[in-house]
């Protein structure tokens, strides 16, 4: 009787077993992060033009004040064991003032230290990139990214000191490949943790008179409430270091965001 049913009780056992264990570290086809950085930038922004054959240089640091909170979004499709795709999107748009450390000439006018130099960055990225799992377990994801990003930089200039004022202003957008690498760990079925990493080179892309490269980083950890729905937190730094070569002049954005995010996750 007993071995009558003992294939029965082996094919329970096995199913329980295998109930047990962990989810993998990406079971899902369909997820979407949406969430919210609390964006601490900084960087120099400079511009340099040729008035009446001399040339003439500006170069200011600026902090950007007080951190901006800007929207996050970030989704994946799964479409097999190995392969996924990955969406991003990050924007940030913030005006600053700053006191003029020293006296700036540019041609008949000069501006004097003390006076007010105004800088307004605005960036916008998004990327998708398909993701090639190299190793691909219960518990850990590795993958290797490559893909393209859209990029818009935008820079504004303007000092003044009375009725004396100079401004300057460029902006681009274009598309670069991207390449880049994620890693997933997943130790149970309700907590995920996530770490990626970006570089894309505007030599790449045509990006028109623009050089230079963009680097980003970001971690998160992530605790799901059901299969479907969750909460995260995490950090994300950006590094932008580009410039512009005109008829007109050079303007140069050295830019750093960096900050806390926050958000919740919808998977299915």
């Amino acid at each position: 009787m007993t071995s009558r049913f003992l294939p029965l009780t082996l094919a329970l056992a096995a199913a329980g077993a295998c109930a047990a264990l962990p989810a993998r570290a990406e079971d899902d086809r369909f997820t979407v992060r949406l969430g919210a950085m609390s964006v601490d930038a900084s960087g120099e922004l400079s511009a340099g033009t040729t008035f009446r054959g001399d040339p003439y240089r500006f170069s200011q640091d600026f902090d950007f004040g007080s951190e901006e909170t800007v929207p996050r979004i970030e989704g994946l499709f799964r479409f097999s064991e190995r392969n996924r795709l990955l969406f991003n999107y990050f924007g940030y748009d913030k005006k600053r003032r700053a006191t003029l450390s020293e006296n700036v000439s540019f041609g008949d006018t000069t501006l004097p230290a003390g006076s007010f130099a105004e800088a307004k960055a605005k960036f916008e990225l998004a990327s998708l990139v398909y993701d090639y799992a190299v190793v691909e377990t219960q518990t850990v994801s590795w993958g290797l990214q490559i893909g393209v990003e859209y990029a818009k930089l935008e820079g504004k200039l303007r000092a003044a000191s009375g009725p004396d004022s100079y401004r300057t202003s460029s902006s681009e957008d274009g598309y670069a490949p991207v390449v880049g690498t994620r890693l997933t760990v997943a130790p149970n079925d309700r907590w995920r943790f996530v770490v990626q990493g970006q570089y894309l080179d505007a030599d790449w892309g045509d990006f028109g008179d623009y050089e230079g490269d963009l680097s980003r980083a970001n971690a998160l950890v992530e605790y799901r409430f059901t299969p479907a729905i969750g909460a995260f937190v995490g950090y994300d730094w950006f590094k932008i270091d580009a410039r512009r070569s005109g008829r007109d002049g050079v303007l140069g954005l050295d830019q750093r965001f960096k900050g806390p995010m926050a958000g919740v996750t919808f998977s299915f």
